[in-house]
């Protein structure tokens, strides 16, 4: 069987299954950037916070999970989750094993990780909006929640959004570990279809252009959405 047979979408093509593992690391990807922005928002706020202690926990928070490998990380949630779940489950009297979800457990870990990543974006796009803006607010009346939703929120998205970028470039390739825990996403499918095949060269080089054509396609939609945001605060700014 030549290899455009093996890699396109005939009765004994590997090509479906591709694709469909292709969006696959796309869904995890995203699950796993919205899971990060939520922890990448509190450890941020925890960071600018007057609060010592939440300062401590923020640094200790951001220091940790971008220090860890990534493998153990996903390690530790798939099989530390699971454990969790099955001792709930046995406090309703089942001695079953009950494992966390791969999909669940993937996004979860590269999520926490992720939020690392982006509570620093987010902690550097708060430093970069103007003063002067916050303090006119302020000399208006502008109340705190107004102010947060009207002026900091708005600036931080548009200063975050080139790190933001290679955050999601960065969980793209962490999603390829998530294949330890059996989820069929795109390093797990070509895995299982050079096994299968014994074409290990051709598939694992297929994976990796589906990947860079994911990765390039991002990178793109990402500075257009860059010049986008630049364009709208000029006009705002009622530059030409």
């Amino acid at each position: 069987m030549s290899w455009i047979d093996l890699i396109g979408f005939g009765p004994n093509g590997r090509g479906g299954l591709l694709l469909w593992a292709t969006l696959m690391t796309l869904s995890v990807t995203a699950a796993s950037l919205a899971i990060g922005a939520v922890f990448g928002a509190g450890v941020a706020a925890a960071k600018l916070s007057s609060s010592r202690v939440a300062r401590v926990l923020g640094d200790a928070y951001t220091t940790i999970l971008r220090g860890a490998p990534e493998l153990l990380v996903i390690y530790l949630v798939y099989f530390g989750g699971s454990q969790a779940v099955s001792a709930v489950g046995r406090l309703f009297e089942y001695e079953g094993f009950l494992g966390l979800p791969s999909f669940l457990a993937g996004a979860l870990a590269v999520g926490m990780i992720s939020g690392a990543y982006q509570a620093e974006v987010y902690r550097g796009a708060f430093h970069a909006i103007a003063k002067g803006e916050i303090e006119a607010a302020r000399s208006i009346g502008m109340g705190r929640v107004l102010r947060f939703r009207r002026i900091i929120i708005p600036q931080i998205l548009r200063f975050s959004l080139p790190g933001l970028g290679n955050v999601w470039q960065l969980s793209l390739k962490d999603s390829a570990l998530i294949s330890v825990t059996g989820l069929a996403e795109l390093m797990r499918t070509s895995q299982l279809a050079a096994g299968s095949t014994r074409q290990y060269f051709l598939f694992f080089i297929v994976g990796g252009i589906l990947y860079l054509v994911l990765t390039t396609i991002s990178g793109q939609l990402f500075a257009a959405a860059e010049r986008r945001v630049a364009v709208s605060f000029s006009h705002g700014l009622g530059r030409s």
